[in-house]
């Protein structure tokens, strides 16, 4: 049985592109093509695809459509795989596309589908509920969730990122007191233990209530 494929690209010269490998792959049946995100999601409702591939950015805003829809449709058709096409690396939008499990999708650098078997081969791997992501993406993600490890804000509790913003625009331990509706001696506690968790050295030799700051900016 063909797998059945609907195609959304705003570029004419991607789409006819990406439109004739899946029309010349023996066991891919193209079930539509579009130039932009309603007209993809009309199609997806009118023949109910096995795959989309779609591009990342389409009309009407040209920022996430695509990776917007494949979230969308984990609800409205969940049986319906997800092929991302992107000229860059995103590992926001990564992350997004992935955010509620790998099965079933993809991401595709554009510049990897000038040889028709590679993309034919990611549909095929979505189509049966696996996914398929560029190793340069893995990569980036990878990059990505090791700053993230390694930001020594991520210790803090809420509230400890409640004080540390204050402190860092220049509030007074009364002042935070006041805005946060909560005891100085509270405050204290958290400015303490934003300081230990932080490392920020001995406060004989430095301002720790700067360099507590300038962490804050840094990270933001």
């Amino acid at each position: 049985m063909s797998i059945r494929v609907v195609v959304g690209e705003d570029s004419y010269l991607l789409r006819e592109g990406v439109t004739r490998i899946v029309a010349d792959t023996p066991d891919l049946e193209l079930a539509g093509a579009c130039g932009d995100i309603d007209g993809l999601r009309s199609l997806v409702d009118e023949v109910r695809p096995d795959v989309v591939l779609t591009d990342i950015r389409m009309p009407p805003t040209n920022t996430d459509e695509g990776v917007r829809l494949a979230v969308e449709l984990r609800s409205t058709h969940p049986d319906v795989g997800v092929v991302v096409l992107s000229q860059h690396v995103s590992s926001v939008h990564a992350q997004v596309l992935l955010g509620d499990g790998a099965d079933g999708r993809g991401y595709v650098l554009k510049d990897r589908i000038t040889n028709g078997d590679v993309l034919a081969g990611v549909v095929r791997v979505v189509a049966a509920g696996g996914a398929h992501l560029d190793p340069r993406v893995v990569d980036a993600v990878f990059t990505e969730r090791k700053r993230e490890d390694e930001d020594p804000l991520n210790s803090l509790t809420p509230r400890e990122l409640e004080v540390l913003e204050l402190v860092a625009v220049g509030d007074t331990n009364t002042v935070i007191a006041q805005k946060l509706g909560i005891g100085m001696r509270a405050v204290e506690r958290h400015v303490n233990s934003i300081f230990e968790k932080l490392d920020l050295g001995d406060p004989e030799r430095v301002s720790r209530r700067v360099k507590a700051a300038l962490a804050y900016r840094a990270s933001r």
